[in-house]
C-alpha cells in the first residue's frame, strides 16, 4: 500500500462525510425552515469538523481529542434548536417573519 493510496482513501472518506453533512443541513433547512443564522452555524460546524486544525488534536490526545468536536456539534445543535423554537412560537402567535421585497403583500 502506497502513501498516495492512503491519501486518496482519506480524501474519499472526508468527501463522503462532507456530502452527508450537506445533506443533513439541507434536510434540516427544508423540514424546519431554519433561519440563515442557523445555516451559517451548521456550515461552520461542518467546516470545523472537516478541518485538520483542532483545539484538541486527536493525533496527540487520542479519543479525548474528540471532546471539542462534540462540544462544537452540541453548541450548534442547541443554537439551531432554539432558533427553530423561537420561529415556531412566533408563527403560532401570528407574527410573520420578514417579508421579501416584491413578495406580493398589501400595498399602502
Amino acid at each position: 500500500m502506497d502513501l498516495s493510496d492512503v491519501f486518496v482513501a482519506v480524501l474519499v472518506v472526508l468527501g463522503v462525510l462532507v456530502l452527508v453533512g450537506v445533506l443533513v443541513v439541507g434536510f434540516v433547512m427544508w423540514r424546519y425552515r431554519v433561519p440563515p443564522r442557523g445555516v451559517v452555524a451548521m456550515v461552520g460546524g461542518l467546516v470545523y469538523l472537516a478541518s485538520p486544525v483542532d483545539v484538541l488534536p486527536e493525533a496527540i490526545l487520542g479519543p479525548l481529542g474528540l471532546v471539542d468536536d462534540a462540544g462544537v456539534l452540541t453548541g450548534v445543535a442547541i443554537f439551531v434548536y432554539k432558533l427553530v423554537q423561537v420561529r415556531q412560537r412566533l408563527e403560532r402567535s401570528g407574527i410573520q417573519g420578514r417579508r421579501r421585497p416584491g413578495a406580493g403583500g398589501p400595498r399602502a
